[in-house]
This record gives C-alpha cells, sequence and structure tokens, in this order.
C-alpha cells in the first residue's frame, strides 16, 4: 500500500513511518510546515523538519515539506484568537486535527495518488468483520491514549487513516527507535499549543492573543454574594472551572471560575458544588458511525487527559449519572463505549 505518514520529527511518527515500512508498505514522509512566526516552536518548528528529514533519511524513504501555513491561520489559529475574544475555550488541537491533518492532508494525499495517510497518534482503527464498519478505539498505553484528539473522525476518515503504533506502549515506541539508531529516540514529547511558545513564558497566551484583539481587565465577582473579590488582567483568558490566577485570594475554601462574561468584563466565581452541572449541551455533532440514540448510556470525556463520567445521551448532548465539573465553552467532548469513540462534539 502506498501511505504518507505525517512526520512531525517526534519519535512517535517516525517510529510509525518506521513499522509501515517494515511492513512492506510503499512509505513516503510529509512534515507540515504551519506556522514560522515568532513563537516556531512545538511540532511546526524548523529543528522538527530537520528531524523529520533526518528519520527519512535513516528509513530510507522520501521525505517532502508541505507549506499549508495559509490554510492553518485561516482553520487554526484565527478561530483560536476569536474563540478568546468571545469569552470560550478553544481546542486547537483538534481543530488542526479536522481541518488540516485529517482534513488537507488527506485530500492531498489522495490527489497524490497515496491510499491512506498515517500518523503517531496512540489509537487504534479496527474493522468490524460482519459489517466491515470501522471502529476507533483507545490506544493501549492508558497513560498515552490520544483517541480524544480523533474524536471528530467519521467513517469516511477512518476509510483513509491507520494508526500504526497505536497498538504499542510508549517504552516499546522508545526502544524500537532506539533500536533504528532514529536520533529522536529520547526526544521530549511536544505539550504545547506550536504556535504559542509558553513552556518558560505564563504570559505568553496573553501576547499572542494581546496582539491580535483587545484584552480587556475584569472584575471578579462572587457568584453568590455579588461582592467583588478582585481584577484578572484579561477576562477573555480565563476559563470556566480555573482556579489559579483568578486574583480571587481570601476567604474560606477554594473558588472556580463558574462563568465568564466578557461583554460585561466580568468573571463569576464559586465554591466546587457552584462549579457542578448535572448535562453538557453541545453543538457540531459528528459520529465515528451511526449517531448515538437518545437514552443511550455512554462515556463521556471532556479533555484529553481527564477521566470518561458515565452519561446518557440526549438530544441536545449528555446528562451526567452524577453531577460533573462543568465543560468550558468551546470544549471537545467526546463519547465512548468503553474503549470505543463514538463520535464527539463542542460545548456550547
Amino acid at each position: 500500500m502506498q501511505v504518507l505518514v505525517a512526520m512531525s520529527g517526534g519519535v512517535d511518527s517516525s517510529v510509525a513511518a518506521a513499522v509501515l515500512r517494515d511492513e512492506g508498505h510503499d512509505v513516503v514522509g510529509a512534515t507540515l510546515k504551519l506556522w514560522g512566526g515568532a513563537s516556531d516552536s512545538g511540532c511546526c518548528s524548523v529543528a522538527d523538519v530537520e528531524d523529520a528529514r533526518a528519520v527519512a533519511r535513516r528509513l530510507g524513504i522520501d521525505h517532502h515539506v508541505f507549506n499549508l501555513a495559509d490554510d492553518f491561520e485561516q482553520a487554526v489559529v484565527a478561530p483560536y484568537v476569536a474563540a478568546h475574544a468571545a469569552g470560550t475555550t478553544p481546542n486547537p488541537c483538534i481543530e488542526c486535527n479536522r481541518h488540516v491533518k485529517f482534513g488537507l492532508l488527506l485530500h492531498r494525499a489522495r490527489r497524490l495518488g497515496f491510499e491512506a495517510v498515517a500518523t503517531g497518534h496512540y489509537a487504534r482503527v479496527a474493522r468490524d468483520a460482519p459489517s466491515g464498519r470501522l471502529r476507533l478505539l483507545r490506544g493501549v498505553d492508558a497513560g498515552k491514549d490520544q483517541s480524544y484528539v480523533l474524536s471528530m473522525l467519521t467513517q469516511e476518515e477512518l476509510e483513509q487513516v491507520l494508526l500504526p503504533i497505536g497498538a504499542m506502549p510508549k517504552a516499546d515506541v522508545r526502544r524500537m527507535a532506539a533500536s533504528l539508531g532514529l536520533a529522536v529516540a529520547d526526544k521530549p514529547d511536544s505539550q504545547e499549543v506550536c504556535f504559542v511558545a509558553s513552556k518558560h513564558d505564563p504570559l505568553a497566551r496573553a501576547r499572542f492573543v494581546g496582539a491580535r484583539v483587545s484584552l480587556r481587565p475584569g472584575r471578579v465577582v462572587d457568584a453568590a454574594s455579588g461582592a467583588v473579590l478582585g481584577e484578572v488582567p484579561a477576562v477573555e483568558l480565563v476559563t470556566i472551572g480555573q482556579r489559579r490566577g483568578i486574583g480571587a485570594g481570601g476567604g474560606a475554601g477554594r473558588r472556580y471560575v463558574v462563568d465568564v462574561d466578557v461583554a460585561g468584563a466580568r468573571v463569576l466565581v464559586g465554591g466546587r458544588d457552584q462549579l457542578l452541572t448535572d448535562e453538557v449541551r453541545l453543538v457540531g455533532r459528528t459520529w465515528t458511525g451511526s449517531p448515538v440514540p437518545e437514552g443511550a448510556s455512554v462515556s463521556v470525556q471532556t479533555s484529553a487527559h481527564g477521566r470518561a463520567r458515565p452519561a446518557v445521551a440526549t438530544s441536545s448532548g449528555a446528562r451526567f449519572t452524577e453531577p460533573a465539573p462543568r465543560v468550558a465553552p468551546g470544549q471537545t467532548v467526546a463519547f465512548y463505549d468503553r474503549d470505543e469513540v463514538l463520535g464527539s462534539g463542542t460545548a456550547a
């Protein structure tokens, strides 16, 4: 099979390419140049392109660089900034997967004659023998599972996607990279939003967003009493559930952000009981197979590494079986049946 492997310059996608090569596929590597601004970091840096090229050379496969910076700006960066301006919490990595890696790259791969695109995500694709339906499953390494960030994929995309390392523990991935003499074997995992360098700079996000939209200070108000407790420097950068950096010191007990009012430049805070809710409303739902019927028992995961909570599917989203922390608008909510991803939507 002719496979285009999205190579980020990290160990996971490098080993994905090696696994497919060893299985006898005709493998070509492609690194996406998505961002080259002042915050050139994460999986989009010049150094990562060079790492991917060196791995491809070591594996004896061809390697290309696709410049999708304009598309990335339009599909990921601009919505990221707009979401902050509206007081919602964006999920840029999922939007990059949706529009770029499993959108534009898939289309380009088809035009170039490739039969599939592969990535180094820790998730699995399995086909049901009787029906032929494809199932998206969690990676076997629970600590590295990335099925959540792929929860927007549909049958159409899954038919063209290979996830070669989804059945491998991370330790085995690094061992294989070392055995192949890949220089990225011990390379740390990227933990940042690739266009906002924030590892050693807590103000990087504020500068990035503030250079594109006006940020305003906001009053921090106790949700129960209405008392003004302090001020945040940028109301647009506050998210529901946030506890640190909200200027609400003093008083008894921990306080959490329970609502963000950008128009009124106000952040409401309260105790954990005020943060809890029974349901989450969703927009833009997609399904990996058939839509989940109303009333079906599911598990709901609301962050990449959060625990899945039992819930019941509703016509508008999901109802938790026990009160759970409110999901920040803009965040992805993924539906599971045990290890299988059923679909996802965006919290309203």
